[in-house]
């Protein structure tokens, strides 16, 4: 792992700490206040703007999305799965990222994919409709409301165009407004082009040892991924997003209850785990239960875990991706590296 870093709080106490370096050709070292790509961490702030329309009255949370978005899912289908199936993976619409990178086509399948779309798609500009029509032109994942759930980008994509849709901003300023701004963060945003301004590592890809040695692809255009994945943080601004959040200083309290209302659901990694409405819960022993997300891009990856109290909160993000080797099985093996973030996550949970 080339660099790491993090920032814990417990109360008004706060550590930050990093090591490593952003860049392994200039040794230039990693710092805790480097902006980073998030991953799915995006999808609580999009889920948090749903739901303000919820409350505002312009969305409703188990109308059918084909009320809203006729073309985009169209017929049965569109009056099947609610606004609230998309936002919790229930809505069965399949994952598009295979369709859209074609040497991901063999997802989840991991022994069966290859890195070139990669690099191919650098600085490809996707439209969302583009992304959303492949999703729900594929095999669908599940029957809309059924659990498991299967986690899908598809949903928050067309969450993305519901937002459009109800409020004639782009999802990106509506998600700025009503959420970033509001809650005031100062190093966060939602990128318009292929870069990440501002002080920030280089992201190092592996892919399953598939690219040795490991590649840069800090420099990328996030439109494959857009409202699902593509924002852009510090470790700072996301405690205190998801401090607030949880707080109910974000959404309202009715609604910070839906988004912690659970179902299971089947992760890209094909675990089943809880998951409300953009917030995945994780027990850990000993301290309760934190609410967060976690999140990965190619090359970067973050964790933010609230305790449901508030009082302590850890996130903490990393410079390289998929540094797990596969087995005879195309499974990922256990790493090293699996082993030390555990430990870190226990030290800072459990103080």
């Amino acid at each position: 792992m080339p660099g790491v870093f993090a920032e814990v709080r417990d109360g008004d106490r706060t550590w930050r700490g990093a090591a490593g370096v952003a860049d392994v050709a200039t040794r230039r070292p990693v710092t805790a206040g480097m902006r980073h790509r998030v991953g799915s961490i995006t999808k609580t702030f999009t889920a948090a703007a749903v739901l303000q329309q919820v409350e505002s009255g312009r969305i409703g949370l188990d109308t059918p999305i084909g009320r809203y978005l006729p073309r985009l899912v169209p017929g049965a289908r569109g009056q099947a799965v609610t606004v609230r199936m998309l936002l919790n993976h229930t809505s069965g619409l399949a994952e598009y990222l295979p369709y859209a990178y074609p040497s991901l086509k063999g997802f989840p399948v991991f022994a069966d994919t290859g890195p070139e779309s990669l690099d191919d798609n650098r600085f490809t500009r996707f439209h969302p409709t583009e992304l959303i029509g492949m999703g729900v032109a594929a095999p669908a994942a599940g029957a809309p409301g059924g659990t498991p759930g299967v986690y899908s980008n598809t949903n928050y994509l067309l969450l993305g165009a519901l937002l459009e849709e109800v409020t004639g901003a782009s999802a990106e300023e509506c998600i700025t407004r009503n959420v970033i701004e509001r809650a005031g963060l100062q190093d966060t945003a939602l990128p318009t082009g292929p870069y990440v301004d501002g002080p920030h590592s280089r992201l190092y890809e592996e892919w399953f040892g598939m690219i040795d040695p490991p590649r840069d692809y800090s420099v990328f255009d996030m439109s494959w991924v857009g409202p699902a994945a593509s924002l852009i943080s510090t470790v700072a601004d996301l405690n205190r997003f998801y401090r607030l959040l949880l707080a109910g200083e974000v959404v309202s309290p009715w609604s910070l209850a839906q988004m912690r209302h659970t179902v299971p659901v089947v992760s890209q990694e094909g675990r089943t785990i809880d998951y409300g409405l953009g917030l995945h819960p994780m027990e850990i022993p000993g301290q309760g239960t934190y609410w967060g997300h976690g999140g990965t891009v190619w090359g970067g990856g973050a964790l933010a875990m609230t305790r449901a109290d508030g009082e302590r909160q850890l996130c903490v993000a990393v410079n390289a991706q998929r540094w797990n080797r596969l087995d005879a099985s195309g499974t990922p093996r256990p790493h090293p590296i699996d082993a030390a973030l555990a430990a870190f996550y226990r030290l800072a949970t459990g103080g």
